[in-house]
């Protein structure tokens, strides 16, 4: 019997290999160094908030990538993440895959709740940009939409800031985006 049908951790923790052999329930698993994390539903607005986003940058993505949500970045067989939104390379998408390399991912958005405050604002980014992921945005949806843009530094493996924006997302990179804030903002927010 394997752990995951037991139910118990693994005594080393978890592994990518114990993800698969759970049922496809639709359950929001991730692994930050075998320890299994599980996700309250999100939210309306964080719902509301990613759907419009994915829409969004779809509409202005260019050929070579494409815009998806929610699947699954594996970093290696005991961390793997599941960003809100995210932009893969073009072939990766062509594999039709329900999970991705970090190499294969340009660009990884988190829409922070209250259950993921810490590992939006601080874990995910350091652990994305250690895994060389170009671009990381973070919307916070407190008092109005806040998004925060990130390039990496390739050298020191961390995120710099390249914008906030509460009126207009405005950037070139990875592609030339210019984006009303009121366009995913929920209506009722």
């Amino acid at each position: 019997m394997t752990a995951a049908m037991s139910g118990l951790p693994p005594a080393d923790g978890w592994t990518v290999d114990d993800l698969d052999s759970f049922p496809e329930d639709g359950v929001r698993r991730e692994l930050l160094d075998g320890v299994l994390l599980v996700s309250p539903s999100p939210t309306d607005i964080h719902q509301i908030v990613a759907g419009r986003l994915m829409v969004a940058l779809e509409e202005s993505c260019p050929a070579e990538f494409q815009v998806t949500q929610s699947v699954e970045i594996r970093i290696n067989p005991r961390r793997t993440f599941i960003p809100d939104v995210l932009v893969a390379t073009e072939q990766a998408a062509q594999r039709r895959s329900r999970l991705y390399a970090p190499h294969e991912v340009v660009l990884a958005v988190e829409i922070v709740s209250p259950s993921s405050l810490s590992m939006d604002r601080i874990t995910k980014p350091a652990l994305y940009a250690a895994a060389g992921i170009p671009f990381y945005w973070r919307i916070e949806t407190g008092d109005g939409l806040t998004v925060h843009t990130y390039k990496i530094d390739p050298e020191h493996e961390l995120y710099r800031s390249s914008g906030t924006f509460q009126e207009q997302i405005v950037t070139a990179e990875p592609w030339e985006i210019n984006l009303p804030i009121k366009r995913i903002t929920p209506r009722y927010l």
